[in-house]
Parts: C-alpha cells; sequence; structure tokens
C-alpha cells in the first residue's frame, strides 16, 4: 500500500470491506470476527471515524496485544499485521470455516457497519453457508420401526437394484436415512421424504403444487392437484399431471404410431426433478409449483442457487444443497449424471424444435418452458393431431359407450365436469367428434376412429 492508496482509502471512508480505529478497544475482535463471517477486509487502526489520522502505538508489545487478542476467534482464523507509517492494518480474510464467533458471540459485516447476530440470524446464517444441510437432520420422533412405508421401500430398492440382503434398518443406514438414537433407529429428513407414511406430517412444506390455468394469467384455475406422497411417487405424478394438460401429438409411420409430447417428457422431467431435488426446504412458507397456461409452462422452487454458487457457475458445474436427496434419487436414475440436467433440458427442447427452457434466478429458482401450439389436425400418415391426453382419454371413453354422460365422463378422466365440456367443445371444433341427437338422449359419433 502506498501513502496514495491510504488517502483514496481515507477520503471514500468505512466501507463493506474497511473499518477505522483511532486506538485498539473492546470492538476489534468484534470487527474481526465480523469480516471473516462476510467477503473479509480491512481495519485501520490509528484512523479516526472521520478520517483523521491520529495515529497508533507501533511498539511490538501493542502488536502483540493485538494478536493475542484475535487468537480469542474461533475457529482459528490466519489474519495478517501490518504497519504503514503510523497506523497498524489488520488483513482479514473471508473465513473458509464460517460461523466464526468471539467471546462477545457471532458478528457480521453488513454495509459498512458490524452487527450482532441473534439466535435466528444464526440459524439462517448457518443454513445458508451450506454448514446445515436440510437432508441430513435427524427427526427423533419419526421411528423407522413405526412410520417406515414399506411399499415406498421396497419400490426403491427395486429401482435402484439394490438387494433385501440386510435388515431394513441397517439399509436405511447405509443410505444416510436413518441413524441410531436413543437405541431405536431415527429417519432424517431425507429418510421421511423418501420412506415415512406421511411425509407431509413432518414436513409439510415438501408436499407439489400443481395447477392448470385459463389463459396466460393465475387467475381462473382449470385444474388443480397438490401432491403428498414419498418424493418418488410425487415426482412421477407431477409427470403425469404434465402429460395430462399438455398437447399430445402423433406421427404415423407405416404401422406404427409415435405419441409426441409438446414439450418433451425428459425436460419436463428433468426440471420436476431439480426443483424437488434442489429446494430449500427450511423455506416453510413456499412449495414447489408445477404450473401449466395456454403460453408456458412454469415448474419453480424456493431457493436461489445453492452458496457458493454463482450464475456464471450455471449448468457448467455441479452443486447441490440436499446432497442425500440428489445421491438418493441418482441411485434411481431419476438424475443420470450430476449437473448435466440443465444442458439436457435445453439439447431435448433444441431438438424438439421448441425453445430453449428460460432460467429465472430470484429467492426462487424458475424453469420456464414456452408452449407451441399445434394447429395441424389430421390422421393421414405423417400428419399430427393437436388434443391433449384428457381429450385423448375423452374420445376412448365414447368408443366405448357412445351414450356416456359428462358427469360420468369427469369421474373416469377425473376433472370437473365444466372442464369436461370445454374439452368436448375443442374436439367438436377439430372435427374430432359429433353429438348425434339430443343432449339427453342422442349419443357421441367418433368422426375420426383412428386416433
Amino acid at each position: 500500500m502506498t501513502q496514495a492508496d491510504l488517502e483514496i482509502i481515507i477520503q471514500e471512508g468505512e466501507s463493506y470491506k474497511i473499518e477505522f480505529k483511532e486506538s485498539v478497544d473492546k470492538s476489534l475482535i468484534e470487527e474481526v470476527c465480523a469480516f471473516a463471517n462476510a467477503s473479509g477486509g480491512r481495519v485501520f487502526i490509528g484512523i479516526s471515524d472521520d478520517g483523521k489520522v491520529t495515529g497508533t502505538d507501533m511498539s511490538n508489545s501493542a502488536r502483540s496485544r493485538i494478536q493475542d487478542t484475535l487468537r480469542q476467534i474461533q475457529p482459528d482464523l490466519n489474519t495478517s499485521l501490518d504497519v504503514f507509517s503510523n497506523i497498524i492494518v489488520i488483513t482479514v480474510p473471508e473465513g473458509k470455516d464460517k460461523p466464526y464467533s468471539c467471546s462477545k458471540g457471532f458478528f457480521l459485516r453488513v454495509g459498512p457497519n458490524s452487527q450482532k447476530l441473534g439466535r435466528n440470524e444464526i440459524i439462517s446464517f448457518v443454513q445458508s453457508e451450506g454448514r446445515i444441510r436440510f437432508d441430513e437432520l435427524i427427526r427423533p420422533e419419526a421411528k423407522v420401526h413405526a412410520v417406515l412405508n414399506t411399499k415406498a421401500f421396497y419400490k426403491y430398492l427395486d429401482l435402484s437394484g439394490i438387494t433385501k440382503v440386510l435388515p431394513s434398518e441397517q439399509i436405511l443406514m447405509n443410505l444416510g436415512c436413518s441413524v441410531n438414537k436413543d437405541t431405536q433407529a431415527a429417519f432424517t429428513n431425507a429418510g421421511v421424504l423418501f420412506f415415512s407414511e406421511d411425509p407431509m406430517s413432518y414436513i409439510p412444506q415438501a408436499q407439489v403444487i400443481c395447477a392448470l390455468y385459463k389463459g396466460t394469467e393465475k387467475i381462473t384455475v382449470l385444474d388443480r392437484k397438490d401432491l403428498t406422497g414419498d418424493i418418488v411417487s410425487i415426482i412421477d405424478e407431477a409427470i403425469l399431471f404434465l402429460k395430462k394438460h399438455l398437447n399430445l401429438s402423433y406421427v404415423i409411420e407405416e404401422v406404427r404410431r409415435k405419441e409426441i409430447l409438446e414439450i418433451p417428457e425428459i425436460a419436463i422431467r428433468e426440471a420436476i426433478v431439480n426443483a424437488v431435488c434442489h429446494r430449500d426446504y427450511f423455506e416453510k412458507g413456499a412449495n414447489v409449483m408445477v404450473e401449466v397456461f395456454d403460453d408456458r409452462v412454469e415448474i419453480s422452487n424456493p431457493g436461489a442457487l445453492p452458496h457458493g454458487m454463482s450464475v456464471e457457475d450455471f449448468g457448467k458445474r455441479s452443486m447441490t444443497r440436499n446432497p442425500t436427496i440428489a445421491s438418493l434419487l441418482h441411485r434411481i436414475h431419476y438424475i443420470e449424471k450430476m449437473g448435466t440436467g440443465i444442458n439436457r433440458m435445453k439439447a431435448t427442447c433444441k431438438e424438439a424444435g421448441i425453445p430453449e427452457p428460460e432460467f429465472i434466478i430470484t429467492g426462487f429458482f424458475t424453469i420456464l418452458f414456452r408452449r407451441k401450439s399445434v394447429k395441424s389436425i389430421g390422421i393421414n400418415i405423417g400428419n399430427r393431431i393437436g388434443i391433449n391426453e384428457t381429450q385423448k382419454k375423452i374420445v376412448e371413453l365414447m368408443k366405448q359407450d357412445n351414450k356416456i354422460t359428462i358427469a360420468r365422463l369427469a369421474e373416469n378422466v377425473g376433472i370437473a365436469k365444466r372442464n369436461v365440456e370445454s374439452n368436448i367443445s375443442d374436439l367438436k371444433k377439430k372435427g374430432i367428434i359429433a353429438r348425434i341427437g339430443s343432449r339427453k338422449n342422442g349419443q357421441w359419433e367418433v368422426i375420426k376412429d383412428e386416433i
């Protein structure tokens, strides 16, 4: 540092990374602790708050006292102490083992000030630094022998190829899903989400909400489903919800019919798995949302990028907020390879001839797929039919019973009567079905029977 550098620092004043102290006092250790918990900084001893150079004791004993004071910070922190002219400069690196504390508690640099953290602020800070993993926390009240969902457990073993040669509790421990607590095995949060009878009774924010809206705004809800089972079932059901409400086209090649979803299933699967796997489960006031609009599909989860990952890193390297959940999904091939999901979504959309997904990073992480409306309708070889999965089911039911009622259709398809009527109206406009006779005594005619 030169004299010119010092003059610029004094002129600019105290800041996020600069602190002036006229002399060594009891608050020095707090300032250093705060810098270590933030992005590092420098403390200039011998400069008053208004930027006047007053100088300080430069003796070896004075510097030794400063170093002894800083050794009280836990865990150990390597600071450097330099002298310039008649001031002492303490350079504090950003701590690699946060959080750091001193005898007066935990402090954090906020703007040009150092603030003491309260209990809840300490918890939030530790969580944001990734020192506490939600999926690794133990749930003592969730005893494995009492709440194990054997159906979900055996399904997972089949999907992962794990042979049940060990007791269930041992397998769960090996997977990182349970620990011995008070002589009994208790689930971790990851175990609760994958293998407990009622995950939402422990972690209600883990439910996934699926919604279909009329138009492009969140005004009229046409269909909604709240998914509350084990995490694998939730992923599967969320995918089925999208397949039900997205346009499904067909290409008939010789004697075979190929189904084509307007947004590739691989892409929507990756997006849903990403949302469930990487959401911030500490955030109790929000859920993963799967939302279908006329012009787009949005899949969002609470929590921005994990701590330590920058926007520049996004899509280039893997970093997960919930490593146990990610590992469990990887074992059953719901995650094919760590860190490749974003590029896989882009590639499959590009291959399908639709816009690449858009990624919106705020307090939430949102993946947005633009919908491509299918206007061409036909059944000749190579032509695509623009009907969705719900409409396909309606037509199939009409083939089986040409006198089926709206109420029966709604019951069998699993949607409201008004939604059945809306889909029937669309099928009529497309020339796929017609109503013969009166509403009460008439019957349905499927005009394009090949679908």
